[in-house]
């Protein structure tokens, strides 16, 4: 019966996996088409450049329906952060504190992406407004994507922690994977600062906290999906061996 009921766990597993492609798709869909990321808008803008963009009828509908996608990558989030949470409950630790840390960092990362995209939509939803109305949403929005790091942050160092402390003959992780979320936890840190200038590479659009950042979370989604994968597959496979 246990057995059986282990056999079912991986199923619902291995299920969720393969809902992940769709997830870097998604970010990479909002990349493409939302109208504000190539170039990022600058923090310099005035209120009157800013409401211009969002009056501007070919950029109405790109920036509601990429946001549409911006809210369905927050769901795929949570799929992959609470797949992570299963692997670290499969480490041998003395204690479960690490996957409930990890847990806690994953419950309100996604919460942020939510609010970005909230704020993106209500600059959107009535562009005729007060332009210093429109500025004050579209500066919420990118603060609040951009600045708080802190929870994916402690996501990459919970992770690696978990990985370094991982005794078993066979880790669940390879080593690797610690260094390699300790180095995207070192890329993401600097944009933090961001509300400290509106210029720079610290800016919201800038060298650190805008490209490096996301570049580095994109890899990230890449590499652990990967790794995802190759875990879900083997313990598939040696509970099929075992039976």
């Amino acid at each position: 019966m246990e057995r059986h009921t282990d056999m079912r766990s991986l199923d619902g597993e291995r299920a969720l996996f393969w809902s992940l492609p769709a997830l870097i798709l998604s970010w990479v869909l909002v990349f493409l088409f939302f109208p504000g990321f190539f170039p990022p808008l600058p923090p310099t803008m005035s209120a009157d450049e800013v409401a211009a963009f969002y009056r501007d009828p070919a950029n109405q509908p790109l920036i509601r329906y990429s946001l549409i996608v911006f809210n369905w990558f927050g769901i795929g989030v949570i799929v992959l952060l609470t797949l992570l949470v299963m692997q670290i409950r499969r480490m041998a630790h003395r204690t479960p504190i690490l996957a409930y840390c990890y847990l806690g960092c994953a419950t309100a990362g996604p919460v942020l992406f939510f609010v970005a995209d909230l704020f993106w939509l209500l600059a959107a939803f009535r562009p005729e407004r007060d332009p210093q109305l429109t500025l004050l949403f579209h500066d919420l929005a990118w603060i609040t994507f951009t600045s708080p790091v802190c929870f994916l942050i402690g996501q990459c160092v919970f992770l690696a922690l978990a990985i370094f402390l991982d005794r078993q003959p066979q880790p669940v992780f390879p080593r690797w994977v610690a260094h390699f979320n300790l180095a995207v936890a070192v890329a993401i840190a600097p944009a933090a600062f961001s509300v400290t200038t509106l210029e720079g590479p610290l800016a919201w659009d800038g060298a650190l906290s805008f490209w490096l950042r996301n570049a580095a979370i994109g890899l990230w989604l890449v590499v652990m999906t990967l790794v995802l994968g190759r875990n879900v597959l083997r313990e598939r496979s040696a509970m099929e061996a075992a039976a």
